[in-house]
Parts: structure tokens; sequence; C-alpha cells
């Protein structure tokens, strides 16, 4: 068995409930300005740091029809790193991470590896070796990309700054992301390929994730920016925006 990165357990499970606004950038310094007066920022996730996310799907993109169809139980796989493709390298850290959705209730689950480990689990379907606590996340990819032949599908890059709850809110995570960009094609994260705007560029994407219900103070700010919440997936948006999206001959869908 390998070390994990960090020397312990590198698995992580989250339960949570998400809310996402789109929000126009021009309404954002008030934004910022209630979140930081509730909030502290998260020292992980300032506003320049860049998410990537390489998706997995069937050939016939079964993850993208469950989230249309709106269907209560559904999962997808995907690896995610942080920074600009130059830094990123076989050793650097990379998430894969199953998020499941049950009901409104989003689940979690992730295990950190090497950017290389990573891919040999998802793309060779074999087990890159690591600390015992890790198996159940592994096995469950495994699993995952075996019995549906999972393949990498979809790219999804933005810029991303966070904020975390304190006191009474310690739960509570705000997220705001710009400039969600996307590709289908050219599936190392490592790569200088070219993507395509996904979301207009002067709109962000504001992600309220909480353990049970969002905090009074949020629900107003809401209000008085007149937010109202959204069914957005980045995966999904940026399988419509592309060539061989379901609107493509190959992919659509007959209609009983």
């Amino acid at each position: 068995m390998k070390p994990s990165l960090g020397g312990e357990s590198s698995a992580h499970r989250f339960n949570r409930y998400e809310l996402k606004y789109l929000v126009a950038e021009g309404e954002l310094p008030l934004l910022h300005e209630e979140l930081q007066r509730h909030m502290d920022r998260d020292v992980h996730q300032r506003e320049a740091t860049r998410v990537s996310s390489l998706y997995y799907d069937t050939d016939d993109l079964r993850c993208y029809w469950e989230k249309i169809d709106g269907l209560r139980l559904r999962r997808k796989l995907r690896i995610r790193v942080y920074g600009p493709p130059e830094s990123i390298t076989d050793r650097s850290p990379a998430y894969v991470e199953i998020k499941q959705r049950v009901n409104r209730v989003t689940q979690k689950r992730r295990v950190r590896l090497t950017y290389r480990d990573a891919r040999v689990l998802c793309d060779e379907r074999r087990d890159p070796g690591g600390p015992p606590e890790d198996a159940e996340v592994v096995n469950e990819v495994l699993v995952l990309t075996q019995h549906l032949d999972l393949r990498p599908t979809a790219i999804t890059t933005y810029f991303r700054g966070g904020y975390k709850g304190r006191g009474a809110d310690l739960g509570l995570r705000v997220t705001v992301d710009h400039r969600v960009c996307g590709r289908d094609r050219d599936f190392d994260l490592r790569s200088h390929a070219s993507n395509t705007f996904i979301i207009p560029p002067h709109l962000a994407v504001v992600e309220l994730k909480v353990d049970e219900r969002a905090p009074t103070w949020f629900t107003d700010l809401a209000a008085d920016l007149d937010l109202t919440t959204v069914r957005i997936s980045k995966y999904c948006k940026a399988i419509e925006a592309m060539a061989n999206g379901p609107r493509a001959p190959q992919h659509a869908r007959e209609i009983p």
C-alpha cells in the first residue's frame, strides 16, 4: 500500500444542501461586502484559485440525462485539480470525487491521490494503492467505471473564491465562481487546450452549501439582491455547449 499524500486517510464524505444562484458581476461587490460581515475567507479558495474538473460519463450520456430528468438518486464521477494547467504534474494533488444526489441532499465522497494515480483509477480502472481507509471510495469508483463503462467526457474550469461560516454558521460555505468555461476534448487537465464559455462571462455562479438551512441573514441578502435559486450544473452546461452534446444526432433521444 502506498502512503497517502498527507500520511493519513485522504478519504472524505460530505452531506449537505446546495442552493445555486446566477449573479451579475456588477452585483458582486455588495454580495462580497455582506459575506465578509458574516463569514471568513476560505484561505484555500481565493478569488484567483483556478478549479478544473474532468467529468466521466457513459457513451450515451447517462449521467447528463439523469440530471436533466431530475432523478432523485443520481451520481457522477470527476477528477478535480487546483491551479493553472502549467502547475499540474503527475505528482500534483488531485481529488477523485463521487457526487451523489439523494432527493434534495447532496452527498460527496472523495479521495486525495496524485494526478497520475487519479487517472490510473478512473481511466485504467485499477486500484493505485493507498491506505485501507481509502478503500471504500476507491472500490466504489472501480465499480462505477467498470459497470457503467465510464469514460472522460467533459472538462470544466473556472476561478473560485470561497467563504467559511463562523460561530453559529460553522458548517456554512459560500463559493463564487467566475469565467466558467468547458471543453469536450483533450482531457488532460495539464493541457492548455482552448475552452469555451459555458456560462456568460458577465454572470457568476454563487453556491450556498449548508448542513440544514440557510441562515436568515443570507435569505435577507438574497431578497435584497433579488436573487432566485437556479437549477444549474456546470457539467450539463459543458455538454450542452459542445458540438457533440445531446442536441447532436448521435445523442438525441427518441421522445415517446
